[in-house]
């Protein structure tokens, strides 16, 4: 790539013109802006003291040595202050071009031997349906996934499912109270809604003890320390710790109602693990570091039999490890959770996509297995994402004002109808076609709205402007790749073999025109752009590349002919660059896991 060469030839001028030994690392090169005429440009002000030169006076003859030196791939250039632009010659982009497009693997790289990358998410609780915060999470997670693995990593999604703990006791306690067996075959609900609404059904209970409780004179902590629902739940999680027949049953159960609610979502985000671990198996392994914490000194058990980390040493207060009642809290799993797949895969890198509200967690999670002893602490990464918002207000999973993950994906799938039905872009499309095209269209549009945002910034989610077929959204790209598809089908209706692109450019246009090239200078940053995405976990470099080239593309679609061209050189050339424009479109929306159509 241009930006390996470009350090190289630009640190041999150097030496040549003035016998100055600097590292490649010492010269910046960047894309040229679009108000000056250039394909890159060396930033000069970091290399004029080490040459006793003017900005403008170096750059003159570093460009004329290297125009001089490199005829093949500089073709002329200019100095803007302290910028030298240059550009690079109609071979150089001809020959990238034949050689990108007898790559089939293009802008990815093959994987190596190194150890895999683990990335959680998804990390459900069982006591409630996927929401609009899901959603975010599962898309960045699988998306991460696709960018590693473009980037040569061999990556295991693992899901790690919250299946025990109060919250689930809530829940499990509001079905037995007041549920009289119900089922989700007799509710007529998917599994995790029914679990779902005994989750609220316990919260609305437990604030109307509470009320009652203060209003005969108590304060809210003393409220909260005599509530019986409280209690009631409290006593369940201790019973189920100590693997009480009934309760477990019960637990089993409703947690299978659950899974089989929370698979129809995953099923129709597209949405795979190669791997799901569940708390209530490594909770365990948390519960015996913890107690083998203590036997060495690194954890300190206090009267009440609690254990807990002490964390002064880190300008930090204290983190409870196990509770007095032996029953385990959040840190205990993930304790035990991070020492099992750190044995059964021995992984490079563990991510985990959460939430920005866990950043103290994850910090005292690592902190916490340096304290004992673990040597590969440093491995982990908390992927810290902000939340999404509406324009309504927060959500809260305990008042039930959430946005449900299933209402939203139909919600977009019926705002992708109606649009899509009010353009007139169906004509031709069986019923089944159209099904699929909405699904397409809809998802694409949800996906490709939130990925866009980098991770770590909080976001407002907003399904009406996701859905516009104009601007910078999912479907925009989608119809260009349509577009581009429709192109092809026209070719071969003309009798055109487009299955040898390369061929189609065995002769190159002389000059390559000016809006060519600019399609061709985005198509050529593809592979930086997958490799800049994969380094800083953002899929939104994805998201905001590919819109810059559809946007380019359709441009180019609408001031030029590509099949009426009366040369037929360039209508070749125009017709091989429209297609691999497609088919790196195509690669990067699959990188943020978006379909895209083959017509609209």
């Amino acid at each position: 790539m241009i930006h390996d060469i470009l350090p190289d030839l630009t640190r041999k001028a150097i030496e040549n013109l003035y016998g100055l030994d600097i590292s490649d690392k010492t010269i910046q090169i960047q894309k040229t802006k679009k108000e000056f005429e250039g394909d890159f440009t060396i930033v000069l002000f970091g290399l004029t003291k080490l040459a006793s030169k003017s900005p403008e006076k170096l750059g003159h003859e570093i460009g004329e040595h290297l125009l001089i030196s490199y005829p093949d791939i500089i073709n002329r250039y200019n100095v803007i202050k302290g910028f030298l632009n240059l550009n690079l010659t109609d071979n150089f982009w001809n020959s990238f071009f034949i050689e990108a497009l007898n790559n089939g693997e293009y802008g990815f790289q093959l994987q190596t031997d190194e150890p895999p990358v683990l990335i959680e998410f998804s990390s459900p609780n069982t006591n409630k349906p996927l929401h609009l915060g899901h959603i975010r999470n599962n898309l960045l997670g699988f998306s991460l996934a696709e960018i590693l693995k473009a980037n040569g990593k061999e990556v295991i999604k693992i899901n790690l499912v919250n299946d025990r703990g109060i919250h689930i006791s809530k829940s499990m306690l509001a079905w037995k109270l007041w549920g009289n067996n119900e089922n989700p075959v007799t509710a007529g609900m998917k599994g995790d809604h029914l679990v779902g609404k005994y989750y609220v059904l316990f919260e609305k209970q437990y604030q109307t003890e509470l009320q009652n409780l203060m209003q005969r004179g108590l304060s809210q902590e003393e409220a909260e320390n005599n509530s019986t629902l409280m209690a009631q739940a409290r006593e369940m999680l201790r019973k189920w710790e100590n693997a009480d027949e009934e309760i477990r049953n019960m637990w089993k159960i409703m947690n299978g109602w659950v899974y089989e609610g929370f698979d129809k979502t995953y099923n129709r985000l597209g949405i795979t693990f190669d791997a799901i671990d569940y708390e209530s198996d490594t909770y365990l392994d948390g519960k015996e570091i913890a107690a083998k914490g203590v036997k060495q000194g690194y954890l300190n058990e206090k009267s009440d039999g609690s254990i807990w980390a002490d964390l002064s040493d880190y300008q930090l207060d204290e983190k409870l490890l196990l509770r007095a009642d032996g029953t385990s809290v959040y840190m205990t799993q993930d304790l035990g959770t991070a020492c099992s797949r750190y044995e059964n895969y021995q992984p490079q890198k563990m991510i985990y996509v959460v939430g920005n509200e866990q950043n103290y967690h994850f910090k005292v999670l690592k902190i916490i297995l340096n304290q004992l002893g673990y040597s590969w602490a440093d491995k982990l990464h908390h992927l810290s994402y902000g939340m999404v918002e509406l324009p309504h207000g927060k959500m809260k999973s305990r008042e039930g004002t959430v946005v449900d993950a299933d209402d939203l994906i139909q919600e977009m799938y019926d705002t992708a109808k109606q649009t899509t039905m009010e353009l007139g872009k169906t004509e031709g499309f069986s019923e089944e076609e159209l099904d699929k095209l909405f699904n397409i269209l809809g998802l694409g549009a949800l996906k490709y709205f939130i990925l866009k945002v980098d991770p770590r910034k909080t976001m407002m989610f907003n399904p009406k402007e996701s859905i516009d077929f104009n601007g910078n959204t999912g479907p925009f790209i989608q119809y260009t790749h349509a577009r581009i598809r429709s192109v092809a089908r026209k070719a071969v209706e003309n009798g055109i073999d487009i299955q040898d692109l390369p061929f189609l450019i065995a002769e190159a246009p002389k000059p390559i025109p000016d809006k060519e090239k600019d399609l061709l200078r985005l198509l050529y940053e593809f592979p930086g752009v997958v490799q800049e995405a994969g380094d800083s976990y953002s899929p939104a470099t994805i998201a905001n590349y590919v819109y810059e080239l559809a946007k380019e593309f359709n441009q180019f679609y609408h001031e030029f002919s590509i099949l009426h061209e009366p040369d037929p050189v360039l209508a070749r050339f125009r017709l091989a660059l429209s297609l691999f424009t497609g088919q790196v479109v195509k690669k990067s929306m699959a990188l943020l896991g978006i379909e895209v159509p083959e017509k609209m």
